[in-house]
This record gives structure tokens, sequence and C-alpha cells, in this order.
């Protein structure tokens, strides 16, 4: 079902700690740096995040300001807020990165496969062919 680009951030698609979370991440800000410009812990922050607690409203008020979006958006998605993310398009290069690793994994597995079935065949030669 394909959505429109302005309700990325709205009630139906995101939670309050969602939006949180996003407009920390656009600012480049990790938990710990916002934590300490609100004044209070990170797993304060943290609990936000994961909507399990809600911040009190001078909270709420200094976040916004911080994270440079507005209370209303915060809550419920409308008003000032971030854009939609753009999907970013990976280049040929961490393509052809990624391709390597898949097979590097490929081979290890091979190879893992190939111990595995020398050392089963180990044990059923130590054991008679007993079932262990």
């Amino acid at each position: 079902m394909q959505r429109a680009a302005g309700d990325w951030y709205g009630p139906e698609m995101a939670t309050f700690g969602d939006r949180i979370a996003g407009a920390r991440e656009a600012a480049n800000m990790t938990r710990s740096a916002l934590a300490r410009r609100l004044g209070v812990r990170k797993d304060t922050l943290a609990s936000w995040e994961e909507d399990r607690a809600d911040p009190r409203a001078n909270k709420l008020s200094m976040m916004a300001g911080v994270l440079n979006v507005s209370i209303m958006w915060l809550l419920n998605g409308e008003g000032d807020g971030m854009d939609v993310p753009l999907a970013t398009v990976p280049t040929p290069a961490e393509l052809k990165d990624v391709l390597g690793e898949l097979r590097d994994l490929r081979h290890d597995l091979t190879a893992a496969e190939e111990k595995a079935a020398l050392l089963e065949a180990r044990l059923v030669q130590l054991t008679g062919g007993i079932d262990v």
C-alpha cells in the first residue's frame, strides 16, 4: 500500500518516540548528547524514544527547540517538523563491498559444512556407528 509522503511521521505511521528519535538522528545527535542538552539521563531519553514514558511539558518544550521542530509535530506529527527521509541509493562501490562480503560468507559456510561432514564421519567411525 502506497502512503502519501507527508504522513511518514503522522499518527498512523509513527509514535511520539519515533518522532523524537527521527528528529534527534536528523540533528546528528546521539541519545547522550540530547539527554545532556535537556538535563536528563540517557535512560530517561531512551524511555521517551521507546514510548515507555512521556516528558514533562518543560522538557518537551526544550526538546522541540533543540531539535528545531514544533511541539505539535513531536506530539502528533502535525505542524513544523521534519521532511520525509529520503531513500538512499547505494553506490556501486557499496554494492560491490556487500557482494564481496556475501561471497566470503558463502565460502566460509561451505568450508564449515565440509568440516562438519568430516567431524560427523569421524564420530561415526569412533563410535562404530552406535547412535550417540
